[in-house]
């Protein structure tokens, strides 16, 4: 088998939108001898923040010496990103080899494995083969049945922050959500937890408290933002000054304190990350897709903001980054999404609206966006392919000098990041 045969092996795996359980996922990996048994793990859960918090741990984890396994979705460009050994992405032939492999056990399964818990399976043999010292673990959705919940006694569970998404899976409320999240924490494992909402921690307190398990909550009033901008951010968190982040994103800071608390854990288990290794690998941290500046002429960014607390602290970021200048915005965004609450939210920032479709079959049409907008008075303009619209958007904020915020579905970053260079070229 060879790297393009496995791709379309793993995405022809009937995916049903998703399968809750375990039980596909144990049988699997018993099959294939236990490899995520004696591993060392983070396991990260949360509706925002889990990947910034994930790639963030990686990097002060190697900058501290550690061999670090990367496990994170979706890939924003390409697929072999979403799991890394110290940084680098599985190889192709390897990713083929593991396929190969794993393919006869999955296909006598009578009840088949899903496409992510196939990618876990894979996942957790890859690393165990290389040997890692921790696995850095993001959950795909939820937590309680998600595949990746098949760990016993991870080194420490991470619950970002909660709020109302996925509803039809996880539940209506952020108490009924909270609890699909909380079912990641584990008998005697120490439980950090990043997010704001007071009903949600103590939803995960209460679970802790049933398993044993200690509880820290990042203590984010403590957080002083002293410089922010798109190169970058200094900030101060509970007694450590001066912190500096190559992040960008007004919701960063506070994501990196998650991480110092969760190192702050780590080190009373055993790991040892001095002050040097922790800043030096939240400095190097680098994460795609998260207020990422693409150009800085015009200021063009990425957001990969996928629901409705997404794209809040997007408008937060650009109220502080450009000081409440008005953007010309590009969006796509799925239809199972708040999305017309996040269309009123942009229309307070947006000069002009350019909207387009991702490559999604769960995609909202761009007629669709583009009405919304100019229900609320913005000028909206509906592009027919993402190339057309990146070329708009770039040319419209060329013209009014204003910054260019593309944002919406992680799906759609490598076509508008391909769209923008294309469009750099023809428009001078």
């Amino acid at each position: 088998m060879n790297y393009n045969e496995a791709l379309e092996y793993i995405h022809s795996v009937e995916w049903l939108g998703s399968k809750p359980g375990l039980s596909r996922t144990q049988t699997l990996l018993l099959q294939l001898g236990n490899p995520e048994k004696n591993m060392k793990f983070i396991h990260v859960a949360g509706t925002n923040g889990k990947g910034s918090t994930c790639s963030m741990c990686d990097s002060v984890l190697r900058a501290a010496g550690y061999k670090v396994g990367l496990y994170t979705s979706p890939y924003i460009v390409r697929f072999n990103e979403r799991m890394c050994v110290d940084s680098l992405p599985i190889a192709d032939d390897e990713l083929a080899m593991l396929v190969d492999e794993i393919k006869p056990i999955a296909d006598s399964m009578e009840d088949k494995p899903t496409e992510f818990e196939l990618i876990t399976a894979i996942a957790f043999l890859y690393f165990k083969r290389h040997e890692c010292d921790i696995v850095v673990l993001e959950v795909g959705m939820g937590g309680r049945l998600d595949s990746t919940n098949v760990i016993e006694s991870p080194v420490v569970s991470v619950i970002t922050g909660i709020a109302i998404d996925h509803t039809s899976v996880l539940g209506n409320t952020v108490a009924e959500i909270a609890n699909e999240k909380a079912g990641i924490i584990k008998p005697n494992c120490p439980v950090v937890y990043g997010g704001r909402d007071d009903v949600a921690f103590e939803v995960i307190r209460s679970k802790a408290k049933e398993t044993g398990s200690d509880v820290v909550r990042t203590s984010l009033d403590t957080v002083n933002v002293k410089e922010m901008n798109v190169t970058g951010t200094v900030f101060d968190y509970d007694g450590m000054k001066d912190i500096k982040l190559s992040l960008c994103g007004s919701y960063q800071p506070e994501n990196a304190s998650t991480v110092i608390e969760i190192m702050r854990v780590l080190n009373r288990r055993g790991f040892v990350i001095g002050d040097g290794a922790l800043r030096n690998g939240l400095a190097k941290a680098r994460w795609r897709a998260r207020f990422e500046l693409l150009d800085s002429n015009p200021i063009t960014v990425f957001d990969g903001s996928h629901n409705l607390q997404g794209v809040t602290a997007v408008a937060e970021s650009v109220r502080r980054f450009f000081d409440g200048e008005k953007t010309v915005v590009l969006m796509g965004v799925l239809a199972d999404k708040e999305w017309e609450k996040m269309v009123e939210i942009i229309c307070g920032f947006a000069e002009r609206f350019v909207c387009v479709t991702p490559n999604s079959p769960r995609a909202l049409n761009s007629a669709s966006l583009a009405e919304k907008g100019k229900s609320l008075g913005v000028d909206s303009y509906a592009a027919n392919s993402i190339d057309d619209g990146v070329a708009i958007a770039y040319s419209e904020a060329k013209r009014l000098n204003r910054p260019l915020v593309m944002l919406g579905s992680l799906y759609m970053y490598g076509d508008a990041a391909n769209g923008l260079e294309k469009a750099k070229e023809f428009i001078k």
